[in-house]
């Protein structure tokens, strides 16, 4: 009986080491690529290579000191900043809705509403470029707040429908009954409760409008240069380390959203 726990314990040890070895590899295989261009942004050279010539922070100080940085993150802070409320908005009222409805009407407006996130977003592009220019909106920050919106949306729709789906329907019945009005109702009892759903869909559309270039390269005018587009034209230009600066700040960035939203979930499965 001692020799088979032995061989048993022996069994799952080795199982457990082949699952961190193949998953120490996995996550090189994707972080290596990512956290081999950070060094660059430290060179004291002007050509993108190995080994460094030498250490400095030349790149940072040009980088903060540049207007049209600067400029191009304010375009992109205040496009994701007002593509995430909206989106946060109809992506609520949409789940809202859809939870209320069952069979196939439901899971067809589910399809259509998730239609911008799985076509080929240049498809999505060139069909709001057409439609944009009727009206006048390309070039406008109108325009591109409506463009990442669109594409925004879906986010907020499937994280806030997985939480309504662990939401118990008695609650709301429960607040109508004691006289709460449905808007009332939802900010009183059922937003709490799914907060981290919506926190974690808002950081969502928000990443994804602040990454977004194509939708911004066929809409967004010289004035509306986003730092995506910005960082893309630049490579075209002129490659030098002040773009892997950027880069490197955009890692850090997603890093630490990353973190909050799985926080969120975290407070979310123990809610």
């Amino acid at each position: 009986m001692i020799g088979a726990s032995r061989e048993m314990v022996r069994r799952h040890g080795g199982w457990w080491v082949a699952n961190a070895v193949v998953s120490a590899l996995v996550m090189v295989f994707l972080l290596a690529p990512v956290l081999a261009v950070i060094p660059l942004s430290f060179s004291s050279g002007t050509f993108l290579h190995y080994p460094l010539p030498g250490l400095s922070l030349r790149w940072y100080d040009e980088v903060l000191a540049s207007g049209p940085w600067r400029r191009a993150l304010m375009n992109s802070l205040i496009v994701a900043s007002s593509s995430a409320a909206l989106a946060s908005v109809l992506g609520i009222s949409a789940a809202l809705g859809i939870s209320r409805l069952s069979g196939k009407l439901a899971t067809a407006l589910t399809a259509f509403l998730l239609a911008p996130m799985i076509a080929p977003v240049i498809i999505v592009a060139f069909g709001l470029f057409i439609l944009f220019s009727q009206f006048g909106l390309v070039a406008t920050y109108t325009g591109l707040i409506l463009a990442h919106t669109l594409v925004a949306t879906p986010m907020v729709l499937i994280t806030v429908s997985a939480a309504l789906r662990t939401l118990d329907p008695r609650l709301a019945r429960a607040s109508a009954s004691l006289g709460a009005s449905p808007v009332r109702g939802f900010f009183t009892v059922t937003l709490p409760l799914i907060l981290p759903g919506v926190l974690s869909g808002v950081l969502l559309a928000f990443v994804t409008s602040f990454d977004e270039i194509v939708l911004t390269l066929f809409i967004s005018g010289p004035e509306q240069r986003t730092l995506p587009r910005y960082i893309f034209e630049n490579l075209r230009e002129n490659i030098d380390p002040s773009i892997i600066v950027v880069s490197t700040f955009l890692v850090v960035f997603a890093a630490v959203l990353l973190f909050v939203m799985q926080a969120l979930r975290g407070r979310a499965g123990t809610a």
